[in-house]
């Protein structure tokens, strides 16, 4: 399979364009349990431009009824591009010296499960207090990762694009 480079720019330029805003082309998910990991996979695909339409373990949107569980879902996102090896962005778990815009992180509250989705749009050191970033539920943008109070973190690099 080919790959390409994933346009981190592209994708931090849809992320500062959308946070404090929505995309009519998107269902908004806040009633239904949070807009956050779907607003992440706008950002991921403005930067891929490629979805994978895999029924059983693609990332994909087609409208608020139509899409895989990954495109919205924080634990679904994340075991998508981790294992992804077909179309679609391509991630690996990191640690947060790796971490570059463009990327994401995903927070616990509970030391169990990951139930919040951020976008990495600045980096300005090696501390979270350096760290910018933009989300949807509770929308942010610039916010630094110090501000939240979160009882574990994980960050996935995007490592390239399968097309």
């Amino acid at each position: 399979m080919n790959t390409k480079s994933y346009k981190r720019n592209l994708a931090v330029a849809y992320a500062k364009k959308w946070a404090l805003s929505r995309n009519p082309k998107y269902y908004n998910f806040d009633p239904v349990g949070g807009d956050c990991t779907n607003f992440i996979s706008q950002c991921l695909y403005a930067g891929s431009q490629k979805m994978n339409y895999n029924l059983e373990n693609g990332w994909f949107y087609n409208n608020g009824y139509d899409k895989s569980p990954s495109w919205s879902g924080v634990e679904f996102l994340y075991k998508f591009l981790i294992k992804n090896k077909s179309y679609g962005p391509r991630g690996k778990e990191i640690s947060k010296e790796d971490l570059e815009i463009g990327d994401i992180a995903q927070l616990s509250f509970d030391e169990k499960t990951f139930k919040h989705s951020l976008f990495i749009i600045d980096i300005n050191g090696n501390t979270l207090n350096d760290i910018s970033i933009a989300t949807h539920t509770y929308d942010a943008l610039g916010k630094k990762i110090s501000e939240y109070n979160f009882s574990k973190i994980r960050f996935v690099h995007i490592v390239n694009v399968g097309v």
